[in-house]
């Protein structure tokens, strides 16, 4: 059930589900909570207090200010987190949900327990490099002023492989077209900002959950990126593109679970 909780003047739309250790779940840029994370709440909630929200911009939650910023989205998710009397929390993030997991611990190091990106970015500009990232912040503010049909067109078929399951797709571009242009727009400029330096600073358990047939975020920027975050571990699944959540729901769930296990006893 669709809950909400006003942050900092924005009404932000959640699901809270399942008791035991905490695990945030940040969807990316398209689609919301439901959407891409439907199957890893259900399942998860078995042993977990699982929290999904829909983050400002998307979904059932208001939108914030254009130039929001990945800053503003980390204190935002924070205040989030304190709003719910979280303590502490696993958070998993997904392409830009990725992101703002290593802002948020970056700026609210006591907050995260562990960190599972999944098909994550160290920020654009960190993983993708200036031209490719300014270029990519360019495409998404044109497609922003696309109607919802010519946006899921232009944004869908970069989301999976072309082995996808259409049914599963089919449901996640339903989310994809209800899009906020200018919520989108805020996580756009937002993602393109550069998250490198936090790499190092990371000393919490830490999963790169990476696709083999990702063409957002090719496997490369996952490898990357576990060389450079201090003990993190690294899976790369087989068969599924970017929206991994959702194109292969039991094999995220696998791996997110396995890796959970072992990280909540620093719970304690």
């Amino acid at each position: 059930m669709t809950q909400h909780v006003e942050v900092g003047g924005l009404r932000i739309a959640f699901e809270r589900t399942g008791t035991g250790p905490a695990v945030v779940l940040a969807h990316g840029f398209v689609g919301d909570a439901r959407a891409t994370w439907g199957r890893q709440i259900e399942a998860l909630s078995e042993e977990f207090t699982v929290v999904a929200w829909d983050a400002p911009g998307a979904g059932g939650s208001s939108d914030p200010p254009e130039e929001f910023g990945m800053d503003s989205y980390a204190d935002c998710l924070a205040e989030f987190i304190r709003a719910l009397r979280i303590e502490r929390a696993h958070l998993v993030g997904l392409s830009f949900g990725a992101a703002l997991a290593l802002a948020m611990f970056h700026r609210h190091r006591g907050l995260a327990l562990s960190l599972v990106l999944v098909n994550g970015y160290a920020g654009w500009v960190g993983s993708l490099g200036r031209d490719e990232a300014d270029q990519r912040l360019a495409r998404s503010l044109e497609a922003s002023r696309l109607s919802p049909h010519e946006f899921v067109a232009v944004m869908g078929p970069s989301m999976f492989s072309p082995s996808a399951d259409s049914e599963l797709v089919a449901q996640f571009l339903d989310s994809v077209r209800a899009f906020h242009p200018s919520g989108f727009r805020a996580m756009a400029r937002a993602s393109h900002s550069d998250q490198r330096h936090v790499l190092a600073e990371v000393d919490v358990p830490t999963l790169l959950l990476c696709s083999d047939h990702d063409v957002r975020a090719p496997m490369s920027l996952g490898l990357a990126m576990h060389a450079a975050t201090p003990g993190s571990a690294i899976v790369v699944l087989t068969g599924p593109g970017h929206a991994s959540p959702v194109e292969a729901p039991d094999d995220v769930t696998r791996e997110v679970r396995r890796f959970l296990r072992r990280a909540a006893p620093h719970s304690a």
